[in-house]
């Protein structure tokens, strides 16, 4: 009896990580205009091309992706505050691409020129923190 339960849960735990209709639409209608429009400002506003590279395996929930979606707009909306200068151009554009997953903490953190930030659900990394970086 004991088997056949373990057996039930372990048959439906892959059904929890699919998405659901409302986590596709949040995908595509909130999500990818966000990464979209952040990916954008960086080019216009400090002459770099940045690719985001979403881990949408990791973020299970509708809550979970409004992080991506909080990320995204700080970087849209402060770039072009931020790169008013050339040495400031120069250090975002060190940045080559945006690896966003969901983890067990909220960090940033930039090597090479991929930053590599997660969010734990609850909050998501700040502009500061990814400015803070990219001066080192």
């Amino acid at each position: 009896m004991k088997i056949s339960k373990l057996a039930g849960i372990f048959l439906l735990l892959p059904l929890t990580a699919l998405a659901g209709k409302a986590e596709r639409d949040m995908m595509s209608n909130d999500v990818e205009p966000a990464v979209k429009a952040a990916t954008t400002s960086l080019k216009t506003a400090c002459g770099c091309d940045v690719k985001f590279n979403i881990k949408a395996d990791s973020f299970q929930t509708t809550d979970d992706m409004f992080k991506i979606k909080y990320f995204a707009s700080t970087i849209k909306d402060n770039a072009a505050a931020y790169c008013t200068d050339p040495a400031s151009k120069k250090a975002i554009c060190k940045m080559k691409s945006i690896e966003f997953s969901k983890a067990a903490s909220t960090t940033l953190t930039f090597a090479g020129s991929k930053v590599t930030a997660t969010t734990d659900g609850t909050s998501q990394p700040s502009w500061e923190m990814l400015t803070r970086e990219v001066d080192k």
